[in-house]
């Protein structure tokens, strides 16, 4: 009988590349990974102040070719490619009816071509030399009407797809795995949810009775990239803290 592999979460001499990982959610994911053992490079825009050791790079990744090169760039800087998190995304609201072609075009780039872009990329280097995971981030918009913000609902349903699909083609070498999460709470979330009175009455919604913290997401990333998953591929993980009381439930 073949001994069972030992289950760790240990990034040890592994990269990490995190799209969008310098503030909010991606921020939370890199730090996640690096406490974990991993080195980190970041691909964002705009480049911050960063912990000592990480790796940033910068990219408009909603050009394809700047996506596709980026990866290279981290590969060549680094040394090697391990473990992918897809995170740049967003939308500010814009009515359905309204929107412009361009405004409609600038969200499903971001929000979904970067992510199949970088993911083609990050691939092909881990083909190529030990395999490796990617991680997805979704929305919760993805799987259920999302008034403002139907371009990005729709960007995040054909990312779940991608994984899925991707999933399948790239195994075993490769796996591709999704995370859809619902509210998160960041450093931002009055814009969207209000004041405090305002994001009580949400989380109130909430069967867990809070919104999403960074670090759940990042946990969820770091378990799907770790070798406790290493039979996960294809698969979207729905971290919505239970979802929403059904509406004839509520007082």
């Amino acid at each position: 009988m073949n001994q069972a592999a030992v289950p760790s979460i240990d990034f040890t001499g592994l990269v990490v590349l995190v799209t969008g990982g310098t503030k909010g959610v991606g921020r939370g994911i890199a730090e996640t990974f690096a406490a974990a053992g991993a080195q980190i490079a970041v691909v964002a825009r705009g480049e911050v102040e960063l912990p000592a050791g990480w790796h940033f790079e910068s990219a408009d990744i909603r050009n394809g070719d700047e996506a596709l090169a980026v990866v290279d760039r981290v590969v060549r800087n680094t040394g090697r490619i391990d473990v992918v998190i897809n995170n740049a995304g967003g939308s500010p609201p814009a009515d359905t009816a309204t929107a412009s072609p361009r405004f409609s075009q600038r969200i499903v780039e971001l929000n979904l071509l970067s992510a199949m872009n970088i993911a083609q990329q990050a691939n092909h280097h881990m083909q190529a030399a030990n395999g490796g995971s990617i991680v997805n981030i979704a929305s919760i918009t993805a799987l259920r009407p999302a008034p403002t913000v139907a371009a990005y609902g729709a960007a995040k349903a054909g990312l779940i797809n991608f994984s899925r699909t991707a999933g399948q083609e790239w195994a075993p070498k490769v796996r591709v795995n999704c995370v859809t999460p619902g509210l998160i709470l960041t450093e931002q979330s009055a814009l969207h949810y209000g004041d405090d009175a305002s994001m009580a009455r949400i989380e109130a919604t909430i069967p867990m009775r809070r919104m999403a913290a960074p670090t759940d997401v990042a946990n969820a990333c770091v378990f799907l990239a770790s070798n406790l998953a290493s039979y996960v591929t294809g698969a979207n993980l729905v971290l919505d803290g239970g979802g929403d009381w059904p509406a004839f439930l509520r007082t």
